[in-house]
């Protein structure tokens, strides 16, 4: 058990029957009243943000977390297997669990997150930018630079996205995977 004293960012805790992530927390002293926690709450499970506020000292449960790192293997059926690089373990998650799954390309590295006493796969984050092969896209217009124009480009592992003019085909970049936006070329 831990208190409203206790909180940080990024700590887990067990709240109406789902568990958040501390994004923020702010402990405000009224002059007139008791004091309190306020708070903005992200769920593991849907992703929704929630803002709360806990009078001051009251106890929550702290879950505690794990992030494991993992390589991907491959899909099927059964969904996307990734192997654990010291003990060789594999395991498969569904494609919900998995944050930015269209820029998973085989042999990459992953954070898994894990709840700590019941050994569950929670959710799997990818690098935050991941460098992906312009597999197609239409030809740039020469001298169309002035305005931020962008046209869509297939990348190696099948999503789509937006690139500005001057990226061509055989081009690497680098992907963010948070949002799915380009962020640069790679050279």
């Amino acid at each position: 058990m831990a208190s409203t004293a206790d909180f940080k960012n990024g700590m887990t805790i067990a709240f109406n029957n789902d568990l958040y992530q501390i994004i923020e927390f702010l402990h405000v002293k009224p002059g007139k009243g008791p004091a309190f926690v306020r708070t903005k709450l992200k769920s593991i499970n849907t992703g929704k943000v929630l803002d709360n506020t806990f009078p001051s000292g009251t106890k929550v449960d702290e879950v505690r977390i794990e992030r494991r790192t993992y390589q991907f293997l491959y899909k099927d059926d059964q969904g996307y297997h990734f192997m654990h690089t010291e003990t060789f373990e594999q395991i498969f998650l569904q494609e919900a669990l998995i944050n930015g799954y269209q820029f998973l390309k085989d042999g990459q590295m992953c954070e898994i997150v894990f709840h700590a006493e019941e050994e569950r796969a929670l959710f799997c984050d990818l690098p935050a930018r991941v460098e992906l092969e312009i597999t197609y896209t239409e030809p740039g217009v020469k001298g169309d630079t002035a305005t931020n124009s962008t046209k869509p480009a297939t990348l190696e592992t099948g999503a789509e996205i937006r690139v500005p003019l001057f990226i061509n085909e055989g081009d690497r970049i680098k992907v963010d995977t948070r949002d799915g936006s380009y962020s640069e070329r790679v050279k």
